[in-house]
Parts: C-alpha cells; structure tokens; sequence
C-alpha cells in the first residue's frame, strides 16, 4: 500500500468552547485521567521539543511526572542534550497524542529547574536500578553496552542499594503560556481549542482552523 493511501477517519468524540473547561489545567486533568481510566499505553508520555542556541529544534519522548496550575514536569539529566538546550534556549514545547481517543494537547511555555527537595524525593521514590541508571548514564554522550555494564555494576558495587542523586540529575518544569487541544472530527474538520492568557488573570478560548 502507498503511504498517500493510509488514511483514519476520526469521529469518537468533539470539543466545543461551551463544553470546554474555564481552565486548562482543569481540561488536561480531564482528558488526561481518561487516558489513565482506558488504560491506554503509556498515558504520561509526552514528545519535548527544545532548541539549541542556533535555533535548530529536538525532540524526544519523556515521561509527565507531576501536573498541576504551576506547571509540568518531568526528569532528567542536566548535562543531556536537552539539558544544554534548555540551558541555552529555556523555552519548550510538549505533545500528548492519545490516539485511542484521537485527542492531542500542545502545550508550550518556559522551563525552569524543580527544587532540590523535589528533584530529592523523586530519586527517592524511583526503582533501584533507575537510581543506578541516572548514576550510570552521562546521557547524549558517545558510549558502549560494555562501557555501560561494566559502569552500572561498579556503581552498585560502591553504593548498594541506596545510591545518591547525582546533582547533575533532576527535575524541570514547564510553566505554560499556550494550551491546544485537538479533538479529531469527521472530514478533517477537527476541533482546536486554544487557552491564552489574558489581562484579566483568567484564560482566553480560541478556536483555529483544523
């Protein structure tokens, strides 16, 4: 089959502004648990899109670790590629695509580091070998699976089962300007529903063209 030839048709649901959340935060907490209550496949991914200091863009899928009217987040190593992007271009973008649900958020924003404390106890709460694996990995770097092995067992070997959080590894957050929900409707005439801030402190809903 040619590739033009692949084609869905979407008609699970809509998204009208009389239907809409006042707040974005409180739509993505909706179409989000949904997500979780269908048990779709990994429901917290979300695509990170980031820019070096040329301009020129990344993106990778991270995990949602947290969400709330402060802001999004997630964790990583600060010396990764995305790391040195956000450091030299501190704005971002996230994409979720529920596919089951033919629905798609944009969310776009600048991005700063969690707290120490809470960067702290997520390490914490993580699976040993996710301890061992941020200690392990200088990530984005030109490595081997030997290197690696050998690497993750000389870590377990000095710190057994309690390894620290090494300070080059924490959280971001990714505190939102623009909010976009896509819901697909039949004949590509699919609902996108934006939230801007106004002067009022509130949100401003949009609609674009599909």
């Amino acid at each position: 089959m040619s590739l033009a030839d692949i084609r869905q048709s979407y008609d699970k649901g809509h998204l009208l502004e009389d239907q809409a959340k006042s707040s974005p935060f409180e739509q993505f907490d909706l179409w989000l648990n949904e997500a979780i209550t269908q048990k779709l496949p990994e429901p917290t991914a979300m695509t990170l899109a980031t820019a070096d200091g040329r301009g020129w863009p990344s993106a990778r899928i991270v995990l949602l670790k947290g969400a709330d009217a402060n802001g999004f987040v997630f964790y990583t190593n600060y010396e990764s590629r995305k790391g040195l992007e956000i450091a030299a271009q501190p704005r971002a973008s996230l994409l979720f695509f529920w596919q089951a649900l033919e629905r798609e958020v944009r969310i776009e924003g600048f991005i700063e580091k969690t707290t120490e404390q809470e960067s702290e106890d997520y390490y914490q709460s993580r699976p040993l070998g996710s301890r061992v694996g941020a200690i392990t990995s200088a990530q984005s770097k030109p490595t081997t699976i030997e290197a690696l092995t050998a690497r993750a067992e000389a870590v377990k070997a000095q710190y057994g089962d309690h390894p620290p959080r090494p300070k080059h590894w924490g959280g971001y957050r990714l505190k939102p300007d623009y909010f976009e929900f896509w819901q697909g409707r039949p004949s590509r005439l699919h609902d996108r529903l934006t939230y801007t801030p106004n002067d009022q402190g509130s949100w401003a809903i949009g609609r674009l063209a599909p």
